[in-house]
């Protein structure tokens, strides 16, 4: 156990404007989870990037050792091949070809003349399946899949390499309680086959539950390496090392006022797109200016289709009930009418919905609101930048220029850029699904200092969130939803994990 694998020393890696790592040295020693953390933009996974090949000898400098041989890689093939094998938080799998195909892509399993044996390929791919605890016929299509399976399918296809350390970036950041606890497990066991693992996670309560070791990175530079194995790291300890400071409470204060009502519905119904059933079934809510109102529901409840319902009808079919802004029924039934009505929504998938990663900063805060900087249908480009400009000093955007493009950025500044597009659109109503899913501590401080700041002038904002502890930090009022109801209204004053809970799985227990 105390033997090391890995040693990278001095590591330092450059971009245009920005040191993204200095001098970062590093040793994972044999048959541990040794888990990395820091805040977004610390360099964590660009020091993986180094490592896996990604970014290849020569853009770097300092040196890895790897099984006690310096190594130079150019690619990921040459990491592989050495057993070296990285999973990233975007899942790298085809859709549409079965398991067994994605888990030997490019590693095929062939038999005479070269054609791939598929007796051999299926055979294996079951026996791989098997290993991470799934049941699935390996000819299923990876498509049929939810995310917590598709994320096994990726570690089989890594134990089908060989290999002897394996990387995973955030790999629980879109898994429900159930699949984080299950993946976990599967590391737990992996480790004691003697397979390292690198683990790059803002769920800190899972790195004290599985992690040997944890590196804390801070601005491109080592903090410190912890001990795990002693029990007595604590979530503070590692949140004091991350950020440089105590954070003496979670969630910054604010003085509830509500004001006026500005958005309700009324009996508002929306059906799956393609299937005979409802996802949102006569739901009744309101929110008020100056309040948070918070959703809270299982995964499957219908958080994200309600809002995405209200939002121009951009998910759904045959929608039915009231919208009512402002007093006024109102009729939304495309984004563009959304968004003269005043409603903005911040997707939970800011990468595939909410960004264009590789437009630059300017284009994509401006992007909402086009019309604004608009004359004779040119738009004015330098009123673009000054308005991209603003936004990168209001919402401490970190990037070293508004023109680089949004795809370089972290996840806590992707998610800023997002907000400044809405907020550029000035909406009365803001709605945010999971606006903290996969950002750091420091950055969510700064995300809820935001909302508390657009609710203090006159805002309304719709909250949806998996983290219940989010909801009773953040909200004036929760609504519960389970299975495309409302199962009920809470204050924040009343609202308690326990209670939230019971409301949540409320329309399970009655049907079942």
């Amino acid at each position: 156990m105390d033997e090391v694998l890995l040693e990278m020393s001095a590591i330092t890696k450059r971009f245009p404007g920005v040191k993204a790592l200095q001098d970062v040295s590093l040793a994972v020693r044999r048959g541990e989870i040794h888990a990395i953390c820091g805040e977004n933009g610390a360099g964590k996974s660009t020091l993986m990037k180094v490592l896996s090949g990604v970014y290849p000898t020569g853009s770097y400098t300092g040196e890895i050792v790897f099984g006690g041989k310096p190594v130079h890689f150019n690619g990921i093939r040459d990491s592989e091949s050495v057993g070296i094998v990285i999973i990233h938080q975007e899942l790298a799998l085809v859709p549409y070809l079965s398991i067994a195909e994605n888990i030997f892509l490019g590693n095929e399993r062939r038999g005479r003349g070269g054609l791939i044996d598929w007796n051999r390929t299926n055979a294996e791919a079951g026996a791989l399946l098997k290993s991470v605890g799934l049941e699935e016929n390996p000819v299923s299509p990876v498509i049929q899949l939810g995310v917590g399976k598709q994320q096994l399918v990726e570690i089989a296809k890594a134990l089908s390499k060989d290999v002897r350390l394996l990387i995973l970036d955030e790999p629980t950041a879109a898994l429900n309680d159930i699949d984080s606890a299950h993946l976990l497990d599967l590391l737990r066991q992996l480790r004691d086959r003697g397979i390292t693992c690198i683990m790059i996670s803002h769920k800190l309560n899972e790195l004290i539950a599985v992690a040997d070791s944890t590196t804390i990175l801070r601005d491109g530079r080592v903090v410190e390496t912890l001990d795990m194995r002693s029990g007595q790291v604590t979530r503070e300890q590692i949140i004091r090392s991350m950020v440089g400071r105590d954070l003496d409470s979670m969630y910054p204060e604010r003085v509830s006022a509500p004001g006026e009502e500005v958005l309700r519905i009324e009996d508002w119904t929306v059906w799956h797109p393609v299937q005979d059933r409802k996802v949102v079934d006569g739901a009744s809510l309101n929110v008020r200016a100056g309040e948070v109102v918070g959703i809270a529901g299982l995964m499957g409840a219908g958080r994200t289709e309600l809002a995405m319902s209200l939002f121009g009808r951009s998910y759904g079919r045959d929608i039915g009930g009231r919208l009512i802004m402002h007093g006024k029924q109102v009729r939304a039934r495309t984004v563009a009418e959304a968004i003269q009505n005043g409603i903005a929504y911040a997707t939970e998938d800011r990468k595939r919905y909410g960004l264009n990663l590789i437009a630059d900063v300017r284009a994509n805060v401006s992007a909402a609101a086009l019309t604004k900087l608009a004359r004779a249908g040119w738009v004015n480009s330098h009123e673009e930048i000054k308005v991209a400009e603003q936004s990168r000093r209001d919402m401490n955007i970190k990037t070293p220029s508004v023109m680089d493009a949004v795809g370089n950025l972290s996840g806590g500044n992707q998610q800023k850029v997002v907000l400044s597009k809405w907020l550029f659109a000035d909406p009365d109503v803001l709605i945010l699904d999971e606006p903290t899913r996969g950002i750091d501590v420091g950055a969510k401080f700064e995300i809820y200092t935001i909302v508390n700041r657009l609710v203090a002038q006159g805002k309304a904002v719709i909250f949806i969130s998996s983290e219940l502890p989010e909801l009773l930090g953040m909200c004036d009022r929760i609504y519960a939803l389970s299975a495309g109801r409302i199962t009920g209204e809470l204050p924040a004053g009343q609202a308690t994990q326990e209670n939230l809970m019971a409301l949540m799985t409320k329309e399970k227990e009655l049907s079942g």
